[in-house]
C-alpha cells in the first residue's frame, strides 16, 4: 500500500511533481507553504484538501507516511530530523541543509531509524545515460578496474531567480548555482567514480547583483557562476564549471576520460570512443521523454531541464516500487532505492560545498573535511564549563 504524503513547498517544482505522484498512485494529503495565503493558493490549484504554514500540522497527520521535503534549503535539516522522529518516511531536495553541521544532524536521525526511508533528491543517479556510463566504466571501457583519469563538467542555463526577491537570491538560504546545481555535480562525479574528493579548489561569483525586479535595498547574493577542481581519492582529476548567463537554454555535459577511451553523456545522451576508434558511437539516446505525452511533461519541461526531470521521475517510480514490494512489508531493506542518496552522501557533498566557499574566499587549494561531530556553537562557554568541571 502506497502511503500518504505531506510536501513542504509551494515552487514551481512542486506543481510538477505533484500532478506525476497522483499519476504514480500515490495520495498527497497535505500542502505546507512559507505563508498560509501562499499555501491555500497552491493546494487549491493542485487540489489538495489540506494546506497549512505550520511545520508540525502536516507531520503530525495519521494520514502522511512520506515527507517530501522541496522548499528553501534553511528549513530541511529542521523538517527531516523532526520527520524521521516520528517515523515518516523523508524524500529531501538536495542539499542536505546549509552546512555540514545541519547535515550531520538529518544523518545522526537516519541511522537512529534505519527501517525509515531517507533520501536525498540527486536525481541524476536515476538518469538513464548516467547509469549506462556508470556500468560501463565498472566494465573496463575506459581501462581495467574502471579507471578515470580526467572528469570534465559542463553546465550552462539560464538564471535561477524568480522575478521577485525570495530565497533563491541569498546565499545564505542556500540559493545560488553551487548549492542548487554544484550538489548534484558533486554527487554524480562520487556516484560515477566511485570515489570522493580530498582537496578543491574553486572560484564562486555573483555577477548579477541587481535586476529589473529585485534592487533598491535587497541585493542578490547568491552566485551565478562557479568554476572548481576536485582531485578524488583515486586519482581523478575533476574540472567543472557552472555558469547561469545562457537565458533560455540548457547545455550540460558530462565527459570522463581513461587510458583506454572516453564517455560522454550530452543532454540525456551516452556516447564513447574507444582508443583507435574512428568516431564515437552511440550507447544510449534518451528518447523515452519524447513517446510520452500529457500535462505534466510540457509544464515540466518549463521548469525543471529535461535530465533533472527525467531523474526525478525516476526515482518516484523507484520510490513506488520499494513501498509495494513484499519485502517492505516484512521491513526488510528497500532495494529499489538502494542507487538513491543517502543523508551520509548529503553530508559529504556540503563537505565539499562548505570547501569551496572557503577555497574561492582565500584563494586556494582546500581539504574536504567530512566532519563526525557537531561544531561547537559556543566554544568559548565550552571551555568556561571544562575548565570548571576540571576544577571541582
Amino acid at each position: 500500500m502506497l502511503p500518504g504524503i505531506g510536501v513542504f513547498g509551494t515552487g514551481n517544482v512542486v506543481r510538477v511533481i505533484v500532478p506525476f505522484l497522483r499519476e504514480k498512485g500515490f495520495k498527497v494529503e497535505a500542502l505546507w507553504g512559507r505563508t498560509l495565503n501562499t499555501a491555500e493558493e497552491v493546494a487549491k490549484e493542485l487540489g489538495i484538501s489540506f494546506y497549512t504554514n505550520k511545520i508540525d500540522d502536516v507531520l503530525l497527520r495519521k494520514d502522511v507516511d512520506l515527507i517530501f521535503i522541496i522548499c528553501s534549503p534553511n528549513l530541511h535539516a529542521q523538517i527531516a530530523v523532526k520527520a524521521l522522529g516520528i517515523g515518516k518516511h523523508v524524500l529531501c531536495d538536495k542539499p542536505a541543509g546549509l552546512c555540514q553541521g545541519e547535515a550531520l544532524k538529518m544523518v545522526r536521525a537516519s541511522q537512529y531509524y534505519p527501517s525509515l526511508i531517507s533520501i536525498v533528491n540527486h536525481s541524476l543517479r536515476f538518469l538513464p545515460a548516467f547509469i549506462q556510463m556508470r556500468r560501463a566504466i565498472g566494465e573496463g571501457y575506459l581501462g581495467e578496474e574502471g579507471e578515470v583519469t580526467v572528469c570534465d563538467v559542463r553546465v550552462h542555463m539560464g538564471s535561477l531567480l524568480h522575478d521577485a526577491y525570495d530565497w533563491l537570491c541569498d546565499d545564505t538560504m542556500g540559493g545560488g548555482v553551487l548549492t542548487l546545481v554544484g550538489s548534484h555535480v558533486i554527487d554524480l562525479v562520487s556516484h560515477i567514480t566511485n570515489q570522493r574528493a580530498t582537496r578543491v579548489h574553486g572560484v564562486i561569483r555573483t555577477f548579477t547583483k541587481t535586476t529589473d525586479t529585485v534592487n533598491g535595498i535587497r541585493h542578490i547574493s547568491s552566485p551565478d557562476f562557479c568554476t572548481f577542481q576536485m582531485e578524488m581519492n583515486g586519482g581523478t582529476l575533476v574540472t567543472a564549471t557552472l555558469n547561469n548567463h545562457l537565458p533560455g537554454s540548457f547545455i550540460q555535459e558530462v565527459l570522463v576520460c581513461g587510458h583506454a577511451g572516453h564517455l560522454i553523456v550530452r543532454g540525456g545522451d551516452l556516447y564513447g570512443r574507444k582508443s583507435g576508434a574512428a568516431k564515437e558511437e552511440v550507447i544510449y539516446l534518451d528518447v523515452e521523454d519524447l513517446q510520452r505525452g500529457g500535462a505534466i511533461n510540457s509544464v515540466a519541461a518549463n521548469v525543471i531541464p529535461r535530465p533533472y526531470m527525467k531523474g526525478l521521475f525516476k526515482m518516484i517510480g523507484a520510490l513506488k516500487e520499494a513501498f509495494l514490494t513484499v519485502e517492505y512489508e516484512r521491513g526488510w531493506v528497500k532495494e529499489p532505492v538502494a542507487l538513491a542518496a543517502t543523508f551520509e552522501d548529503g553530508l559529504y557533498v556540503q563537505a565539499v560545498i562548505d570547501a569551496l566557499k572557503k577555497s574561492s574566499a582565500n584563494r586556494e587549494w582546500v581539504k574536504v573535511n567530512v566532519i563526525s561531530e557537531e561544531p561547537d556553537p559556543n566554544p568559548l562557554l565550552s571551555a568556561a564549563v571544562r575548565h570548571s568541571a576540571i576544577s571541582m
